[in-house]
This record gives C-alpha cells, sequence and structure tokens, in this order.
C-alpha cells in the first residue's frame, strides 16, 4: 500500500514527504485544496470536503490552535460566511473554498479549554465569555470576531436558564478567576457588570438586548418559544378567516356539549372513565371510590366549560391573563391540592424529549406571548394561538393541556362562536400537530387539525344526550387512538342535516346592481339563510336583458316578481345550498 493512501482524507503538506505528496499530485492521485493543503478525495466538491474536515484542515494549517471569539459561542462551527475565528501565533488567514480561518494571537490553550479531535482546543465557556466582550466590527460584510453587546447579553441569558443562579454565579467567579491568567482583565470589566445586571444585582446597566430588558423589568423569558409563538402569528395572521358563528347559544343544541367537551379534554391527559361512569359523575356526583383525584379532575374541568358567565371572560392584557389562568387552574384541579392548584411551576417540567419553559421565564414568557395574541382579528386564530401559548409554557405542574384547551373554548364562546372538542381517536392528530409546530416550526398542521375539530363540533346536535352519544359513536369519536391508527379508523363528520334542521330564511332581501366580480347582471338579490351552527348569502341574480324579457320561462318570472324568494325556497332543503342563483331565459340555474 502506498504512503499516500494510508493518509487521512485531508492532509497537510508535512503529512509525508514533499517529493511524494508532488510526485502523486503531478499523478493525479492527490489534489490540492490550497497552499500546503491537500485531499485524496478527487471527486466531491472541494468545500464539502473541507467542511467534512474541518477539524483535520484546521490543524493541518494551525496545529494546536483555539477556536475561539464567535466561533466559540457557535459551538466551533463557522459563521454564515464560512469564518472561524481562532488563536494561534500564525496570523494570516487562510482562505479556502466554502471557509475562511481567521486567527490571531493570543494565549494557547489553558487547563480548563475543551479538548477537540486533531489535536486542536475550543475556548471553555468562561474563557469564550471573556473573549466576547471584546468590540470587534466586521469588515467588508464579514461577520465580526466578537459577538455584538446585544448577542452577549442574549447569551448570557441561556446561560442563567441553563444553569440556575447558582451556576452562574459560579461561572462568573470563573471569569474573575481566568481573566488575569489570559491577561483579559479589559474585557472582565465589561463582562461582570454584564453579569452582575442578569442577576440582579447591578441595576445601572443599560441593556442592549430585549431578553435582558424584560429580565430587568421582572419578566424573562424564553427567546427560542417567542419565536415559536411569532411563526404561529404569522401563520394565524396569513389564514383566511375561519368562522362558524353560534346564532343562539342559549339553544338546547348546546345543552351536553360541555359534558364532552370536558369528558374528552381529560381523557386526552390519560383521566380515562367510561361515559355512563363519567356521566355519574357530573350529573350525579358518584365519586368512585377508588379514584376520587381522576373524579374531581372531570368534574373541575365540566364546572368550568359548563358555566356561561365563566366562559366568556377572556383576558385583554397580560396580567388578567396570569389572572384568569391561575383563577381556572384553582377551579380544574382543587381535587388535587399535591398539585399546587393555581400556583405556577417551581420545578421544570417535560413530556418526553421536551423541555418546557423553565419557572422563572413562565411569567414572562406569556407575557411576550400574548403580545401576539392581542394582534389577530379573529376568534378562532385568537382560539389556537391561546391554546398553543399555554400548552408550550406549560406554566402548572399539572392539568397544562386542560386549562389550555378551557382557555381555548373560552375565546370561541366569547366571541360566540362554536367550540372545539377533541374525541379520543382525533388524539394522535391533535398531539402530533403540537409536536410539529414545537420540534419543527410547523404551524399549518395545528390549524388544519383545530379547523377540523370545530366543524365537526358544529356538526353535532347535543340537545339529547344519547343521540349525541350515539353520533359520537357513529363517527369513531370514542375509538381508542393507538386502535384507530392500527386499523386506518379515522374519525368523520356526522351525516347532513337532518329533516328538523333545514336551512330558515335569516333576512332579505338586499336589492343590488352590480355583481361582487362583475359579471353582467340586471339586478340581484342577496339572501341570508342559516340553520343551527351555521350561516351565508345566496345570490338571485338576474342575466343582463333579462329583466324585461316577455318570453321567461314562468318559474324566472315568478323568481323575479317575489325579488328572488321563490327561487330560496326549494334550496332550503339541501344540506349544501349553493351561493348563487342566476335567472336566465332558459331557466334558473345555480352555482
Amino acid at each position: 500500500m502506498s504512503v499516500i493512501a494510508e493518509l487521512p482524507e485531508v492532509f497537510g503538506a508535512t503529512a509525508a514527504a514533499r517529493s511524494t505528496v508532488f510526485d502523486a499530485v503531478a499523478r493525479g492521485e492527490v489534489r490540492r485544496l490550497a497552499r500546503g493543503l491537500y485531499t485524496r478525495n478527487l471527486t466531491d466538491p472541494p468545500e464539502r470536503v473541507i467542511r467534512r474536515n474541518l477539524y483535520d484542515v484546521v490543524a493541518a494549517l494551525y496545529p494546536a490552535a483555539v477556536i475561539s471569539d464567535r466561533s466559540a459561542r457557535l459551538g466551533a462551527r463557522p459563521t454564515d460566511d464560512g469564518s472561524l475565528f481562532l488563536v494561534h501565533e500564525r496570523m494570516a488567514d487562510a482562505v479556502l473554498p466554502g471557509l475562511t480561518l481567521r486567527p490571531r494571537r493570543g494565549p494557547a490553550a489553558a487547563e480548563s479549554d475543551l479538548p477537540l479531535p486533531a489535536g486542536l482546543y475550543m475556548s471553555s465557556v468562561p474563557r469564550a465569555l471573556l473573549e466576547n466582550a471584546a468590540l470587534s466590527r466586521g469588515r467588508q460584510g464579514r461577520a465580526p470576531r466578537t459577538l455584538t453587546r446585544p448577542e452577549l447579553e442574549e447569551w448570557l441569558e441561556s446561560l442563567i436558564d441553563q444553569h440556575s443562579e447558582d451556576g452562574f454565579r459560579a461561572l462568573r467567579e470563573q471569569t474573575r478567576a481566568l481573566a488575569p491568567q489570559l491577561a483579559l482583565e479589559r474585557e472582565l470589566s465589561v463582562l461582570d457588570p454584564l453579569m452582575g445586571a442578569v442577576l440582579g444585582t447591578r441595576h445601572d446597566i443599560r441593556a442592549g438586548s430585549a431578553l435582558l430588558r424584560a429580565r430587568q423589568k421582572g419578566h424573562p423569558y424564553d427567546p427560542q418559544r417567542v419565536e415559536l409563538f411569532e411563526t404561529l402569528y404569522e401563520a394565524l395572521d396569513r389564514q383566511a378567516p375561519i368562522t362558524r358563528p353560534v346564532l343562539d347559544p342559549a339553544s338546547p343544541r348546546y345543552r351536553f356539549l360541555p359534558f364532552f367537551e370536558a369528558y374528552f379534554s381529560n381523557f386526552i391527559e390519560g383521566t380515562e372513565f367510561a361515559v355512563e361512569e363519567a356521566r355519574e359523575i357530573v350529573f350525579d356526583n358518584v365519586i368512585p371510590p377508588t379514584r376520587p383525584e381522576d373524579a374531581h379532575d372531570v368534574m373541575g374541568t365540566y364546572q368550568l366549560v359548563s358555566d356561561p358567565a365563566e366562559m366568556t371572560r377572556i383576558p385583554t392584557n397580560a396580567n388578567e391573563l396570569i389572572a384568569l389562568l391561575k383563577s381556572r387552574h384553582r377551579v380544574l384541579l382543587k381535587g388535587r391540592p399535591d398539585k399546587q392548584p393555581g400556583v405556577f411551576k417551581q420545578e421544570a417540567n417535560r413530556v418526553g424529549n421536551v423541555q418546557f419553559v423553565t419557572p422563572a421565564l413562565v411569567e414572562g414568557t406569556l407575557r411576550e406571548g400574548f403580545r401576539f395574541h392581542r394582534r389577530l382579528a379573529y376568534p378562532f386564530a385568537r382560539a389556537v394561538f391561546q391554546m398553543f401559548l399555554i400548552s408550550e409554557v406549560h406554566p402548572f405542574n399539572d392539568g397544562n393541556g386542560r386549562v389550555a384547551r378551557v382557555m381555548m373554548n373560552a375565546e370561541l364562546v366569547a366571541a360566540p362562536e362554536q367550540r372545539i372538542i377533541i374525541p379520543q381517536v382525533y388524539r394522535n392528530n391533535y398531539l402530533m400537530a403540537l409536536r410539529a409546530l414545537t420540534a419543527n416550526g410547523r404551524a399549518d398542521a395545528l390549524i388544519r387539525t383545530l379547523d377540523f375539530a370545530q366543524r365537526y363540533t358544529a356538526a353535532i346536535d347535543f340537545t339529547d344526550f344519547d343521540k349525541a352519544r350515539a353520533t359520537l359513536e357513529q363517527t369513531n369519536a370514542f375509538t381508542d387512538p393507538v386502535e384507530a391508527d392500527a386499523t386506518g379508523v379515522r374519525l368523520t363528520l356526522p351525516e347532513p342535516a337532518l329533516p328538523d334542521e333545514r336551512w330558515q330564511i335569516a333576512d332579505g332581501p338586499r336589492e343590488y346592481l352590480q355583481a361582487p366580480e362583475g359579471a353582467d347582471i340586471d339586478i340581484g338579490w342577496a339572501w341570508d339563510i342559516e340553520r343551527p351552527g351555521e350561516r351565508r348569502t345566496v345570490r338571485v341574480e338576474v342575466a343582463g336583458g333579462r329583466l324585461n324579457a316577455r318570453d321567461l320561462p314562468d318559474d324566472c318570472q315568478e323568481a323575479i316578481q317575489t325579488r328572488g324568494h321563490s327561487a330560496i325556497v326549494p334550496l332550503l332543503g339541501e344540506p349544501d345550498p349553493p351561493t348563487r342563483v342566476i335567472i336566465t331565459s332558459s331557466g334558473i340555474f345555480t352555482r
């Protein structure tokens, strides 16, 4: 085997005898990437080879270098413009395909620095903090060597969030001890007051970042969560308005809706009862002796969602949001005093690999998120946002999902618009949509999921308990989600409207002379029709030149004489009436 074949994919000029390397280049067995840097890879693009072998590349040109400054904050990764900042005795930059190595002089690796492959090092967190406290400017569009002041403050905020105040104080002591060893006393004079401001012991520091300003006001927040909230806000703001009005909130149609809302909301969280058992708990106060706490969870949820006055209370500012959250949580979990009802969590919580907002950042993150909520114009959008805000912050020790859904439906009830229930079979769809936004920043799945759930809820008549339960069964609402996924069972919409749910004329006619889309008409009449849970407008229009025609069919003449009424009436028995009726010389047509 040749000497070249035993070398790594990327190697320096001193890895083998100069003549051996030059001969291999001449034979086409090796190609030159830059001065003093070669590769055995003859096919991949040079920038891909360099990025794949980053540490070997750096070590070949700058042996024992310390990856420092901004690059240490990035975890030894290059910046977006391809810059990697180093400490090394050799000062010249190395410009490579897709990568620029930018060294400066400074202390060699300290004992606390992190060893990397190929004999390299990365600045420890205390050292990197000190290094980034030095002012620098990017030139000619290049990334600056050190962090900007706001970026440094944001890093400090993330560190206190990760390590708690005690860990952050220990980190501060480490920077104080390290600064004289590295001759970074000047940088310490910038960094130390900032760390004091983050700890709340220095009140004379003018913050450069929104994060530190929020902390100084007593409301630090989680910036990653706020980015998610902005993503959801933008998606909802782009969305065409979704409106499903409730025409009569006192209608018997909604009589047992709160029961099933409470039943399914608890089922999602693992509080599982048979429907009849839950019915006895709620309406007969029959508490199973072996499960009193679970029973009180169902009762607490029902107490909230069945109270019309409570469900029309919605927050107008962040203080009201926090007060309302706590008061509803107290009712929800009054049967579990060990869960501290109405008190924000004191310890971090998580589900699977999702770590929720840390206790110190709960209130501030709710406040920052509510700023987006206030800007949304439509109840459905505000409901979706409110639910995700509370679910993502997870402000309590327990009951977060339930209280999030109560807050969601309160936004709808106050409008008044149709509520949203998440049936048992739809549980995984709902949770996967939440995860898609949390993990991947995809808001579309959550909006679609809740849109369908609202359509589904609006389609069910809850006047009679047994009939409502039968409809829920027919549409697979009670199917176990794991079994449903395995067998392909899905939540389905109920059958079209029953005969006693015919459309009725609600208002009209409103006369107009020009069609909204610019169609050629002589005259038109707009009629509003409605049925429980739905309202729409039907336009009856006379095609251009037909208004005074003498040879029109009898039904067309009648439609004109009644200003569209006779054309509307036959549509009232249809499950999905058209929204446009056209009177022509050949007859009446719908679109």
